[in-house]
């Protein structure tokens, strides 16, 4: 077996060579099991296509895998909601059972499930394979529904083609808070409105999350239900697939959120107790309950769990021709105590034990799976512990993700603002927490995504403004705290995408600076929509400061698209002077500089730097920005050698600014 390519570069790596080799045979192993005599994983993972409800000619078609079922029924109106003999399931060995009735007695819309008998007991269940879930609006009960409609979906457009030199810029999105309407917003409101503002902002992916169906609103998608169905809250699977569809038609990527950490506890509406046991699906005892999260952990060591879940990674990669996927929660995959209570300053506890090895042959398996599906799909791994390896290529023996997110960053730029006054803001621990990563990994900056705008936490925004941001926010206020806070704000954008590895991630609504937080509809709120939306008018008025920050954004975003500035090599600091609080930096023929300091400006600032011309390109202190103008971007800054003779540069460096320059 080839000896992978990151343990020979890392000497810190070498003294756990056992366990990683291990784990290259484990799924090497595995993945020939699975296989038998076909050729491929995605050969294998076709469950969706026998499993669940099929249409032929004639007949319908339904099969279940329920081993502790002794007996199952369809049933719906055509049954008026009780067990028939006629709609009988049966039993086809191995656990699986099947019903074929007359294409006729079944319609499209027709209201649908199983009832599923064991010995001493039984229930109603959602089928789990079904790939149309609806609540219905007075009972609030969920079935499953028949979706036939006369005419199938119709694709307009290919997806884009992904260039060697691809960088993800993703607008990480949720479809139901994504209007500024008081209530759930749909799949074809996001079509028509949200994406042409995405494709004007430059950004080229879209991170939709929440899309699998699940019981809780609330839950922002992460407690799945039914993992083949798109929720139906937000439209029906055409409108899911025209909305993919359009973002293709503008060269945009679109990746899904995809929750296989993890699924929801309930029973009639999800997978648990689905057959009677709690282990048909997740683990026996404790070690099936999430203690963090109150749901169900999956059996990765079971092959019908490993066949749900790639077949999954299949479904949505081919039904709807999404690009890819951001698999959430893998940190409580990696390990059996999901890395609760763990720091992660050590190598050993990567190869102590705690490891779920079933789970990281899962990983490995899907991101091959998603890779043969399509070579151009993009795989983002949300994972905190830093698990070597994990966004290393499979062909230099890691797990295969293209990129992992830097999870560190945003926990970085919350605690700096939260517990260090502005005036120590240390420049050198900036650089270094930004640009601190793995050779062999890609990685995804950002400073800050859902997470940090949900209750009980706050957006970088409204920790820099507080309650200024409620009384301060027109153009005609002058408020020091809020002057500040957009400069803050966009200084911090600005470094964080300067400082990438290989793409940068914003949430929706953040990139203007959204006011307040993120708190779906519940009891404690009288069931209000009031913070789970998003105010987009903000952004285009003009009498209000948030319109600066979102043309600021526009423009960066638009700068390091057309620029492909991430594609160049990051370098040493030209500048890393804690006591001014300045920071620059060479990327390519681009000069960053950056001035935290909340009191000085520098005049004839000195520092040694390539020879050549130099003008300003991108300016945060821009007027069009909310800044004071304090820049005059006709000047050419050219350098000149210093005392010792080396190329130098002299420049005016404002307060609380940030500025890009570049190279004649």
């Amino acid at each position: 077996m080839k000896y992978p390519e990151y343990l020979e570069n890392d000497q810190w790596l070498q003294p756990f060579s056992e366990a990683i080799m291990g784990r290259l045979k484990r799924t090497t192993d595995k993945e020939r099991e699975l296989l038998g005599s076909m050729n491929k994983l995605e050969d294998f993972a076709v469950g969706h296509l026998y499993y669940g409800l099929h249409k032929e000619k004639k007949n319908w078609i339904l099969r279940e895998w329920a081993p502790n079922a002794t007996k199952i029924f369809l049933i719906g109106h055509f049954s008026d909601w009780r067990p028939r003999d006629e709609y009988a399931f049966q039993y086809m060995g191995n656990g699986n059972w099947e019903l074929i009735i007359p294409a006729g007695k079944l319609k499209h819309l027709d209201l649908y499930k199983l009832l599923m008998c064991w010995e001493g007991g039984s229930d109603e269940r959602i089928p789990a394979w079904a790939k149309r879930v609806v609540q219905d609006e007075q009972t609030h009960v969920f079935n499953a529904q028949i979706w036939d409609p006369p005419q199938p979906y119709k694709w307009k457009n290919k997806a884009p083609g992904k260039p060697r030199d691809f960088v993800p810029l993703i607008y990480e999105a949720h479809v139901g808070m994504a209007t500024e309407d008081y209530k759930v917003g749909t799949f074809n409101e996001f079509r028509k409105n949200i994406l042409p503002g995405i494709k004007k902002s430059g950004y080229n992916t879209i991170q939709l999350m929440a899309v699998q169906e699940h019981p809780y609103y609330g839950s922002f998608g992460y407690h799945v239900s039914s993992f083949f169905a798109a929720s139906s809250r937000f439209g029906t699977p055409d409108d899911l697939k025209a909305l993919i569809d359009d973002a293709h038609g503008m060269g945009i990527f679109v990746v899904m959120d995809i929750v296989h950490s993890h699924a929801v506890k309930n029973e009639v509406e999800g997978i648990s107790r689905y057959d009677g046991t709690l282990y048909q699906f997740f683990h026996e005892g404790p070690r099936g309950d999430h203690p963090a999260w109150d749901s169900r952990c999956f059996n990765y060591g079971k092959n019908e769990v490993l066949h749900f879940l790639l077949s999954n990674c299949k479904f949505w990669l081919t039904e709807y021709q999404f690009d890819g996927y951001r698999f959430d929660g893998i940190t409580s995959m990696l390990y059996n105590d999901h890395g609760l209570g763990t720091a992660f300053t050590d190598y050993q506890q990567y190869y102590n034990g705690n490891q779920d090895d079933d789970a990281i042959v899962y990983l490995k398996l899907a991101n091959k799976l998603i890779h043969q599906v399509n070579p151009n799909a993009i795989s983002i791994a949300e994972e905190m512990s830093g698990m070597p390896g994990l966004a290393t290529p499979a062909e230099q023996g890691g797990y295969g993700f293209d990129y992992r997110l830097a999870m560190g960053i945003p926990d970085y730029w919350i605690k700096t603002i939260k517990e260090t006054r502005l005036e120590f803001w240390n420049v050198g621990d900036m650089y270094y927490n930004l640009s601190n990563k793995r050779a062999d990994e890609k990685t995804i900056h950002y400073a800050e995504s859902h997470d940090q705008a949900l209750v009980g936490d706050k957006t970088i925004i409204f920790w820099l403004m507080d309650k200024e941001m409620y009384f301060n926010m027109h153009v005609n206020h002058q408020n020091i705290v809020v002057d500040n806070g957009i400069a803050l704000h966009k200084m911090i954008k600005l470094l964080t995408l300067a400082t990438a590895g290989n793409g940068y991630l914003n949430f929706m609504g953040n990139e203007f600076g959204h006011p307040e937080w993120i708190d779906f509809p519940g009891r404690h709120n009288n069931w209000s929509y009031h913070y789970a939306r998003r105010q987009w008018s903000l952004a285009t008025n003009h009498e209000l400061k948030y319109h600066f920050l979102n043309a600021f954004d526009q423009a960066m975003i638009k700068f390091f698209k057309k620029r492909n500035v991430i594609n160049k090599s990051l370098g040493y600091p030209r500048v890393q002077n804690a006591t001014d609080q300045v920071l620059v930096f060479e990327r390519g023929k681009y000069l960053f500089v950056f001035n935290f300091n909340p009191f000085r400006s520098f005049t004839d600032y000195a520092f040694e730097v390539t020879g050549g011309d130099y003008h300003v390109v991108l300016d945060t202190d821009n007027s069009d920005f909310g800044g004071f103008a304090r820049q005059d971007h006709s000047v050419v800054h050219s350098t000149h050698n210093n005392a010792i003779g080396n190329e130098a540069l002299r420049l005016y460096i404002p307060s609380l600014t940030a500025f890009v320059l570049e190279k004649k």
